[in-house]
């Protein structure tokens, strides 16, 4: 029998607990009292105003991409196919990476910065500020799965694997693509440098992988290699 279901608060817990040193010291450790990092945000906020727009993009992608992770880190056990392992590597390796700028962005301004407990909820961490937002907050952001369909992921092995893996990465990729929309229709939102640029490379590089993963599911359902 196949091994025991993996629960989603385990996975996240295993997709943090494989990120490289430098990566979790990014995603676990205790806010930072850098005076002249914080300096420097608040001299950059003077040029670039950031609004809660732009704080509550970065504080909700986080959670958004930490389950991308742990879509991605079962492809692992549950494909045999290498293109599928590639891809999922693309996706754990840069998401890491940006969780870890969102948090650096939210603690240089003071903001609460979200860290993904053994428990599988999201903590909102910083002194003075403390609570906690779950699966169901996390489940109103575009493109998130739900814990049922998580559970189908899981359950799934091989090509069967694979071709639902696509269908909800495209989903949540392009969940991400929507709340990038929804930052720059708001007003004041987006003129933080930082912001702008990783909300645009965000939705640049998930439109990439969307067309790829499209041309990927177009291979599996009809067999023959796509144009």
């Amino acid at each position: 029998m196949r091994r025991s279901r993996i629960t989603l608060a385990a996975a996240l817990a295993a997709a943090l607990a494989a990120a490289p040193h430098a990566a979790a010291q990014g995603t676990s450790a205790p806010p930072s009292t850098d005076a002249a990092a914080m300096a420097r945000a608040r001299a950059d906020s003077m040029r670039h105003p950031w609004t809660e727009a732009d704080a509550r993009f970065m504080t909700n992608m986080i959670g958004h991409h930490a389950q991308a992770i742990v879509m991605a880190n079962l492809v692992p056990t549950h494909s045999t196919s290498n293109a599928m392992k590639i891809l999922a590597g693309r996706i754990i390796n840069a998401q890491r990476d940006e969780i870890v700028t969102m948090q650096t962005w939210l603690r240089d301004r003071g903001r609460p910065v979200p860290q993904v407990d053994p428990a599988g909820a999201t903590t909102m961490s910083m002194a003075g500020h403390e609570g906690m937002a779950g699966h169901d907050h996390h489940a109103l952001m575009p493109g998130m799965l739900t814990p049922e369909q998580l559970q189908e992921l899981e359950r799934a092995q091989g090509t069967e694997f694979d071709k639902l893996f696509l269908r909800y990465m495209i989903q949540h990729h392009t969940g991400a693509t929507q709340m990038v929309s929804e930052l720059f229709s708001s007003y004041g939102a987006g003129q933080d440098e930082t912001v702008f640029k990783f909300a645009s490379d965000v939705n640049v590089d998930q439109t990439t992988e969307i067309a790829r993963m499209q041309r990927m599911l177009v291979d599996l359902l009809f067999g023959e290699p796509s144009p």
